[in-house]
């Protein structure tokens, strides 16, 4: 079953949530980092029964294709076939005669050009891929949002036509796939063979062009999930002396899948699958390498620069980095591109939970300015960055030099660091119940349960849940490789974003120095943003986690992320929702600590509007003093009124009567809403009286002094009276 096509829209202050209610629970979503050909964003998101691809915006697919596909699946496809064609084959069998029976040709035909008017990127398609079990993790490789004309990642060619990510499941199994960027057209999904089996679409039959493959050897189901795309170059280094292992890393690209499992104390395996193009459903690759931990691990994530290099989350004790392509013990004779046995190469441990011995649990660890550095988000909400290749001028560049060899080193001491806005609570748990009273609290069920939860240990934080995530943006003509950061921690009221994470660490070195830079207050680029209001969308729902989305224009640049908003779209992930959020431009709010002083121009529809313009007459002077007060006249108004609105100082006492036996005529409601609006033109005409003739300062002094007298009248009376007291027995 697929989402709902028109989500819910909700505006607030500051951004636009687009709420997609799914009919199944969410496990975890991906962002695919290559666009699909007709330019749509792809969603990978795993729930109970196997895993869903949605393609949002892009082209849509030509009206008469839908309508022939509700037609019915007799109804032939009429038009030219495109260029990208599909070729799907149903059968398994090697016989040109059968594969020719079984085969259908889906010829997906789209419009020329995007639909400009649209105020949100609709679902263009989705496809269901039915595992038969739940799907706990999904992984994509770690590249640069694209195009898929510049997909070709070192010569991978395959990246152009086909996606490629990995699924692991809640009965141990991992998988590859392979699936076509394109969706599959409405005529595909409309297929008689479809319609007669409920396992005719299971992911694995080939009747959407996917390929399954098999990654065996785990005996309890992953807790974690990472691959990459190695180079050939780092293949042919490691297989010199075998000419068949070369000769095959030049022809195939080839991808290494990492997965933890919590058998024992903790196993992590690396598998190395080749990515053919004719490759067939029912592959059994075994692992390469097999490392049995001391500890379980929480996380893992592939250097996305240096492929070889694995980030491993073993929270509370530290973060570590893992080279399989460095042998523990050389020399090593085994056989294959990659040795038997990895090295470990750095340990980062996080500082102590004072006043305790322990170390702050690690929520997350990734890589960013594109794997030279490591971001670490803490349980208590501090956030820090370890410098590795030197990128900041402090850095102590540990791996920047060629062959150094480290291994075994270890770190602790952050480059910069700073805490999350409103997580003081998770640091001193005390100052929320300060009230002022007495340290001795009897010992009731309440107070109880209040004293033993109060401890300083880090235990008290090891419920607090969090992430991050990184996306690398593409470079323009304006704006060089940068990387926007997502981080969460404990739930939706706690989401930020760095729009520019190379611009917020060069910010914080210089406010570090003296350089007086705020962390919320300065330019968009060099602060963390703080995004409010995300429970309007997740209408009661956890925030599980999150995800980021690339803003590519219509014309598929980037878009600044000046008055434009963060170049990013976020993807609060819910139980059984999908909230897509977008920093609106023209509201107060895109730009925190003040307002946006260049507005966007209007357009002709929002210039259609009911709202009152006052354009200032050039003969008055500055400033103007009015009383367009519509309550009844009090003493004090009465001086500063006369001879404002008065046609005539001198009035006849016959047309005073005359006026005072007239019934009372109120004004009609004005359609603004504003009970002035009748008087503003008469208002604006009356030249400005001198300052003795409108104020008395006599008449308002003893005017104050009357009150003065009435509210010590009124403090002296207090506590008269009889009160009625009740006393229980």
């Amino acid at each position: 079953m697929a989402p709902t096509a028109v989500p819910r829209v909700r505006r607030t202050a500051q951004n636009t949530q687009y709420t997609y209610n799914l009919p199944r629970r969410i496990h975890a979503v991906e962002t695919y980092p290559v666009l699909s050909p007709q330019g749509a964003t792809i969603l990978i998101y795993g729930h109970e029964n196997g895993v869903t691809i949605i393609w949002r915006g892009g082209r849509k697919f030509k009206p008469e294709v839908v309508k022939e596909a509700e037609r019915g699946p007799t109804a032939k496809q009429n038009g030219k076939p495109p260029a990208d064609a599909i070729m799907i084959i149903d059968s398994d069998e090697e016989d040109d005669t059968s594969a020719g029976k079984g085969s259908f040709v889906d010829q997906p035909q789209f419009e020329e050009n995007l639909d400009e008017d649209e105020p949100y990127p609709e679902i263009t398609q989705t496809l269901d891929l039915e595992f038969g079990t739940a799907v706990l993790h999904v992984a994509a490789l770690p590249l640069t949002p694209c195009t898929a004309e510049d997909a070709a990642w070192g010569g991978t060619e395959i990246l152009k036509d086909r996606m490629v990510f990995a699924a692991s499941c809640a009965t141990r199994e991992v998988f590859l796939i392979t699936l076509p960027l394109v969706p599959p057209s409405p005529l595909s999904k409309a297929r008689a063979e479809l319609q007669e089996s409920l396992l005719a679409g299971k992911a694995g039959n080939g009747k959407w062009g996917e390929t399954m493959t098999l990654l065996a050897g785990q005996l309890k189901g992953s807790d974690s999930l990472a691959m990459t795309l190695i180079r050939s170059k780092t293949v042919l280094e490691r297989s010199k002396s075998n000419e068949r292992s070369r000769s095959e890393s030049r022809a195939l690209p080839r991808v290494v899948v990492a997965a933890h499992s919590p058998e024992a104390s903790g196993v992590l395996r690396l598998w190395d699958v080749p990515l053919e193009e004719s490759s067939k459903t029912g592959r059994r690759i075994d692992p390469f390498q097999t490392e049995f931990l001391p500890k379980p691990l929480t996380s893992i994530s592939f250097n996305p620069t240096h492929s070889t290099q694995l980030l491993c989350n073993a929270s509370p004790d530290a973060v570590r980095i893992y080279d399989y392509a460095i042998a523990s013990m050389p020399p090593d004779d085994s056989e294959g591109p990659f040795p038997s046995q990895g090295s470990w190469l750095i340990s980062f441990y996080p500082p102590f939970a004072r006043p305790s011995s322990s170390r702050k649990p690690i929520l997350a660890a990734s890589w960013i300015a594109h794997g030279r550095a490591i971001l670490v988000l803490l349980a208590d909400g501090q956030w820090g960055i370890w410098d590795i290749d030197g990128v900041s001028p402090q850095g102590p560049a540990l791996f920047g030099k060629p062959g150094s060899g480290i291994r075994g080193d270890a770190l602790t001491e952050f480059n910069v660091s700073g805490y999350v806005e409103g997580t003081s609570p998770l640091r001193n748990p005390a100052s929320q119940r300060a009230s002022g009273g007495s340290d001795f609290v009897p010992m009731t069920p309440h107070s109880r349960r209040d004293a033993l939860s109060t401890t300083n240990g880090p235990e008290r934080l090891a419920p607090v849940k969090g992430g991050i995530v990184v996306t690398p943006l593409p470079a323009s003509t304006t704006t060089t490789n940068d990387e926007s950061v997502a981080l969460w921690i404990g739930g939706a009221e706690h989401v930020f974003v760095i729009p520019g994470v190379l611009k917020f660490w060069d910010a914080q070195i210089r406010r570090g120095a003296g350089g007086g830079v705020n962390l919320f207050s300065g330019a968009q680029p060099t602060r963390m943003v703080r995004l409010s209001d995300l429970s309007v969308g997740l209408m009661g729902e956890r925030c599980t986690g999150v995800g980021a989305i690339v803003r590519f224009i219509e014309n598929g640049s980037l878009g600044s992320s000046g008055n434009e908003g963060l170049p990013v779209e976020l993807l609060v992930c819910g139980e059984a929702r999908l909230v897509i959020v977008r920093e609106s431009e023209t509201v107060v709010g895109t730009r925190i600590g003040g307002v946006v002083g260049r507005r966007k121009r209007l357009s002709e529809r929002a210039k259609e509007n009911s709202a009152i313009v006052v354009y200032p007459r050039p003969e008055q002077p500055s400033s103007v003093a009015f009383n367009l007060s519509v309550g009844p006249r009090r003493k004090l108004s009465k001086p500063g009124l006369g001879g404002a609105f008065d046609e005539s100082t001198s009035n006849d006492d016959t047309k005073q009567a005359e006026t005072e036996r007239r019934p009372l005529q109120l004004p009609s409601r004005p359609r603004s809403g504003f009970a002035f609006a009748d008087s503003l033109n008469a208002a604006a005409d009356v030249e400005q009286q001198d300052e003795e003739d409108e104020r008395d300062v006599e008449v308002e002094m003893l005017d104050i002094m009357e009150i003065d007298r009435e509210l010590d009248a009124l403090d002296s009376g207090r506590g008269r009276g009889r009160k009625k007291v009740i006393f229980d027995s």
